[in-house]
């Protein structure tokens, strides 16, 4: 006759029924991560806060706090940005990078507890300034990413580029397979996103930017020379002509895809993305993009070590 009491295998099976009808939805997520894990991949919501509220507002005039409030966390809003004035097929690929980034901030934000949106500026001014530094003298009139859809591609050729950089180098840092996998995803999309803007600008390359009477090549060179100069770690940026021996192979000038002479994508620290995003080539000095300087862990053990 059958036992009225369950087997032991029966009641360990009933007791791991029963522990995750109890468990909350909550702990039952993907493991934790190691905590060096944890920093390199809250380091980039930065860039991705500020890609996200660039895109966003180039294409329709309003960012996160419409699109996914849950996402800025009552961060402060951007200051000076806005709408750009953008023909339909730019607007279309402008549309789409916001929301991919979005999906970057959710991604990111479902392995690690991440921070508020940081104080951004994105103002015209601000763009100004950074086009200004890279020329090496005033424009006049001040650039204004938001006037037409070539400044808009010529400021965008500013941003996704750092955080392509910054993802390469993280990578080999990461020890989870978890953080690994995200981050691959990550720079997979951002560096699809830098080769649409440098392809878009290439098709320019020999057009004089109204009324600078300055090039979409030589507008790319100086940007890339200035970011180098900033980062303070040699040559891990370059513009859409290089001469042939810094080409692919040594035997081409084109560039529509930076690399290096393996043909293989650039890597920065964390240091020197926030030396080129704060504009000051100082991780311990805030300014350009982040005026308060950015947010995690890393970011933050800079602050306060320099004078500003």
């Amino acid at each position: 006759m059958p036992s009225p009491f369950p087997n032991s295998t029966h009641l360990s099976s009933l007791l791991l029924l029963l522990l995750l009808l109890l468990t909350p939805p909550s702990s039952l997520s993907a493991p934790s991560l190691p905590s060096g894990d944890v920093d390199l991949l809250e380091f980039p919501l930065n860039l991705e806060y500020l890609e996200a509220e660039f895109f966003l507002w180039g294409a329709f005039g309003y960012g996160l706090d419409v699109i996914a409030p849950n996402l800025s966390l009552g961060g402060p809003a951007p200051i000076g940005v806005r709408k750009a004035n953008l023909d339909p097929f730019v607007r279309d690929i402008v549309t789409q990078f916001g929301y991919q980034e979005v999906g970057h901030l959710r991604a990111i934000k479902q392995r690690v507890q991440g921070f508020p949106r940081p104080l951004l500026d994105l103002s015209a001014k601000n763009f100004a300034t950074v086009f200004d530094n890279a020329l090496g003298k005033a424009l006049d009139p001040p650039f204004d990413p938001y006037a037409h859809g070539l400044n808009y591609l010529l400021a965008s050729y500013i941003i996704p580029y750092v955080g392509l950089t910054g993802y390469v180098g993280a990578n080999p840092n990461l020890q989870s397979s978890v953080a690994k996998r995200l981050v691959a995803g990550l720079l997979g999309v951002e560096s699809a996103q830098d080769a649409v803007i440098r392809t878009l600008l290439y098709q320019q390359l020999d057009k004089k930017v109204h009324p600078y009477n300055i090039t979409v090549a030589e507008f790319t060179d100086k940007i890339s020379i200035l970011r180098n100069k900033l980062g303070g770690a040699g040559i891990k940026d370059e513009g859409l002509v290089v001469p042939p021996e810094l080409g692919a192979e040594g035997k081409i000038s084109g560039n529509v895809i930076a690399g290096d002479e393996y043909s293989i994508a650039y890597a920065r620290t964390p240091e020197e993305i926030l030396r080129i995003v704060y504009g000051t080539g100082n991780e311990s000095k805030p300014g350009g993009f982040f005026p308060k300087g950015a947010d995690g862990r890393i970011a933050r053990s800079y602050l306060g070590k320099g004078e500003y």
